[in-house]
């Protein structure tokens, strides 16, 4: 008889971190706090690489156990919460709450949990990170976990990708949540401090990571009257694309600011500078006087270049005659210059300059340049410069996050980063398997040497896949891209939708129709990760989605969110990278010959690209890759550093300031 394989069951539960005499009103884990415990449930050993079927077969006894208390059921609910609250996570407390959660989501949303949104679900309230491919029901397992985790009295953090997401999934899963006897809610951008006070106090609260990270900021400020704070301490958070939060967007800082209070004549001053330094940037030469570094956007002046503009400097005194201080201010009026370009970097809208989000495509609401350079920016557009800012407090995502007791999400991108979140934040990576297999074709990547020879083509093959009635995807970079590729689609006569920026009200009625036979999308990264592009039956009798990938990302991971926008839970689709070689960050250097004539070959003939070819012209990726890891842990201990002096600077003012 074959033996069946078991996971290997826990000798103990970590207690579980809650607001109460043992944790305190506001549970927090401390910097230098003890390595996370997983292993827990019976999903010890799972992070090793073993293939992801092989993981889901050795959790089918136990995921057959829950299937059995939810058919029959013996332990009441009532039953269930105390035996969580008093034993913890154990598995045969998780089992019988899951099973709870398999009859609640049936009978009030009319879904039924698959076995690997159950593993899933499990694998987060162990402490896990969970890579789930898109379309499998990411978002029923994430509630599943925190209503187990609220259950057993853990205020549980929800944290989607945006506002819209934390409104939408606690509004159409409140039905689930209250057939439990779990309050939801969830917070929006414009609530004052009594409303999120009152939101935070439910067991689940769906939120952004900027939201609660700025709320746990303003709980670290002195607040007037001694009012409590917002939130109920860090217990778990359960974070929806877990490694663009824990990496992507964790190379910014959060900032709390005030204005600056400040005479007219110093900002008259200030602002003077800057109208200086711009006078003085603009004349100095790309390459002679300052280079450019287009992986951090950022300029800087050559030794040749401080020779040059020394005398001019001097000219104007004050600050000018101080070479330091003239080196930095030169540096940030060339990088406002050159660096930083208008619909690819920021918007200007109503007089205003709108920071772009690189990784999403959207506008940065909230979110500026520090140390001057936004208000170069706003004075090379025309615009009126803001009021200079003090800075009260900041934190990190990687600080913030390491914060909670408990800590798990899910994505459809994780497994790139394993070993970073592994360094960062004490958590392992497991892949779940796809519950359907995989109907995704991929085409040849093609080559060319212009822009607009890229855009000419893209515009035929959509013509062609649009006769065929295939709904076509167009990932582009920017928005001064996808317009320009907008403008030849307009010029070969086909329908198609923008969505990018500039069009971001419109967003849910273009990608509610993207998916209709025939319909062409062209899409910044907006159409990336949590965009679901639903196909009408004429499209998959087509083939499905047709994605053409003609973005520069800075991550592999990034590269895949665009390509599973096709080929969702077993649907047709395919998808094809078309890449410029004029415009590749790191053009191939004319000491290797072999990689020259493989790209003309491929340029002139349209002929795809060898192995050989795209390994060298994927370089540059994975170069920047490894540049934004040591960024990230750059600006960590930059961030520890930071704390420590906001804590003596508080210190120092008493306990009224």
């Amino acid at each position: 008889m074959a033996k069946v394989l078991r996971p290997v069951w826990p000798l103990r539960s970590e207690p579980l971190a809650r607001p109460g005499p043992r944790w305190g009103h506001y549970p927090e884990r401390p910097d230098h706090a003890e390595p996370r415990h997983s292993g827990t449930l019976p999903l010890r050993g799972l992070a090793s690489p073993l293939p992801a079927s092989w993981r889901l077969a050795l959790c089918r006894p136990w995921l057959r156990q829950v299937r059995q208390a939810a058919d029959r059921p013996s332990t009441p609910l009532n039953t269930c919460r105390q035996a969580l609250r008093r034993e913890g996570l154990t598995p045969d407390t998780v089992a019988q709450a899951l099973a709870h959660v398999l009859r609640a989501a049936h009978s009030t949303l009319g879904l039924r949990l698959h076995d690997t949104q159950l593993l899933a679900a499990t694998l987060m309230l162990d402490q896990q990170l969970v890579e789930m491919a898109t379309g499998e029901g990411k978002t029923l397992a994430m509630a599943a976990a925190a209503a187990v985790a609220a259950l057993a009295g853990i205020p549980v953090h929800v944290v989607t990708a945006n506002d819209y997401l934390a409104e939408r999934d606690a509004q159409h899963l409140t039905p689930l949540f209250q057939a439990l006897g779990v309050s939801v809610a969830s917070i929006a951008p414009a609530m004052a401090a009594e409303q999120r006070r009152a939101v935070y106090a439910h067991d689940v609260v769906y939120t952004t990571a900027k939201e609660v990270a700025f709320d746990y900021l303003r709980d670290g400020l002195s607040t007037p009257h001694g009012a409590p704070p917002l939130l109920r301490g860090l217990s778990l958070a359960l974070i929806d694309e877990a490694d663009s939060i824990l990496l992507d967007e964790a190379s910014v800082p959060l900032i709390i600011s005030v204005a600056q209070a400040g005479q007219a004549a110093q900002q008259a001053h200030r602002r003077a500078v800057w109208w200086q330094a711009l006078h003085l940037a603009r004349r100095l030469h790309a390459g002679d006087d300052f280079s450019i570094d287009t992986g951090r956007h950022s300029a800087a002046l050559t030794a040749a270049g401080e020779q040059h503009i020394a005398g001019p400097a001097e000219a104007l005194g004050g600050v000018w005659r101080r070479s330091r201080l003239r080196r930095d201010l030169l540096g940030l009026a060339l990088t406002a210059l050159h660096a930083l370009h208008r619909d690819q970097h920021y918007l200007v809208r109503d007089g205003k300059v709108e920071l772009l989000d690189t990784l999403t495509g959207r506008v940065a609401v909230g979110r500026v340049w520090s140390q001057g350079l936004q208000t170069l920016i706003e004075l090379k557009e025309g615009c009126t410069p803001s009021a200079p800012t003090e800075t009260l407090a900041q934190i990190t995502f990687q600080r913030f996050f390491k914060r909670y007791w408990r800590l798990g999400g899910l994505s459809g991108t994780l497994v790139e980063a394993r070993a970073e979140l592994r360094s960062l934040y004490d958590v392992d990576v497991v892949r779940v398997p796809e519950r359907l297999p995989s109907q995704r074709q991929r085409w040849p990547t093609l080559v060319f040497a212009h822009a607009d020879d890229r855009w000419r083509a893209v515009a035929e093959r959509a013509r062609d896949l649009q006769a065929q009635g295939r709904p076509t995807l167009i990932g582009t970079d920017s928005v001064h891209d996808s317009e320009q590729l907008s403008t030849h689609l307009h010029q070969a006569g086909i329908a198609h939708a923008v969505l990018n920026a500039r069009h971001d009200q419109h967003e849910a009625d273009i990608v509610a129709q993207a998916g209709q036979a025939g319909r062409v999308t062209v899409a910044t990264r907006m159409a990336g990760r949590g965009t679901d592009i639903g196909l009408d039956e004429r499209a998959l009798a087509a083939g499905g989605l047709h994605v053409i990938h003609c973005q520069r990302n800075e991550s592999k991971r990034m590269d895949r969110q665009l390509v599973g926008r096709s080929a969702r839970q077993g649907q047709p689709g395919s998808t094809e990278a078309w890449i410029c070689a004029s415009i590749s960050p790191d053009p191939p250097p004319p000491s290797e010959p072999k990689l020259t004539r493989c790209i003309q070959s491929a340029v002139v003939h349209r002929f795809p690209l060898s192995a050989w070819c795209f390994w060298h012209l994927r370089l540059p990726q994975w170069v920047e890759e490894r540049r934004q890891v040591a960024l990230r842990r750059q600006l960590l201990e930059r961030d520890r550093q930071w704390a420590q002096q906001f804590r003596l600077a508080r210190q120092s003012r008493g306990p009224s300031a």
